[in-house]
C-alpha cells in the first residue's frame, strides 16, 4: 500500500489559487494582442501580399514576440522592428530574441515553429539539428 501525501493546508491552497489568478490576469493583455495579430494576419496581411523586407514578416515577428515575451516586452520588440522596417534598411533574417518562457516537449507554439525553419546560416554550432528546441527548451 502506498502512502498518500498529506493534504495541502488551507493557506497553501489559497496561495496557489492566488498565483493562478494573478497569472491569468497578467496573461489577458497578451491574449488580446495575440488575437489582434492573428486577425491582422488573417484579414489584412493577405491583401498586401509578401512585401516585408524581413524574415519573418513583421506581423509574424510581432506574434512570436508577444507569445514568447508577453505583452509589454513583446510590444517593445515589435515597435523596434517596425521602426527598422523602412526603405533605408536592407532587411534580412531577424529572429525574435531568446526568451525565458518554455513549453512542454512537443508543445512549442505554431508561430515559433513557422518562424524558425531550417536556414543554413542559422545552423552553425552545436544546435544545428534543431534550432527551435535549443531556443525554446522545455524546463
Amino acid at each position: 500500500m502506498t502512502a498518500r501525501p498529506a493534504p495541502a493546508s488551507g493557506s497553501a491552497r489559497v496561495a496557489t489559487a492566488l498565483r493562478s489568478g494573478v497569472r491569468a490576469i497578467v496573461s489577458v493583455p497578451r491574449w488580446i494582442l495575440m488575437g489582434l495579430l492573428i486577425g491582422w494576419r488573417t484579414v489584412i496581411s493577405p491583401l498586401y501580399g509578401p512585401v516585408c523586407r524581413f524574415y519573418p514578416s513583421c506581423s509574424a515577428y510581432a506574434l512570436e514576440a508577444v507569445t514568447v515575451h508577453g505583452a509589454v516586452r513583446g510590444s517593445w520588440l515589435t515597435v523596434r522592428r517596425l521602426v527598422r522596417c523602412n526603405p533605408f534598411h536592407r532587411g534580412g533574417v531577424d529572429h525574435v530574441p531568446h526568451g525565458e518562457r518554455s513549453w512542454p516537449e512537443g508543445h512549442t507554439p505554431r508561430i515559433v515553429v513557422l518562424n524558425h525553419p531550417p536556414i543554413p546560416a542559422d545552423q552553425d554550432g552545436p544546435d544545428a539539428t534543431s534550432p527551435i528546441e535549443h531556443r525554446h527548451r522545455a524546463a
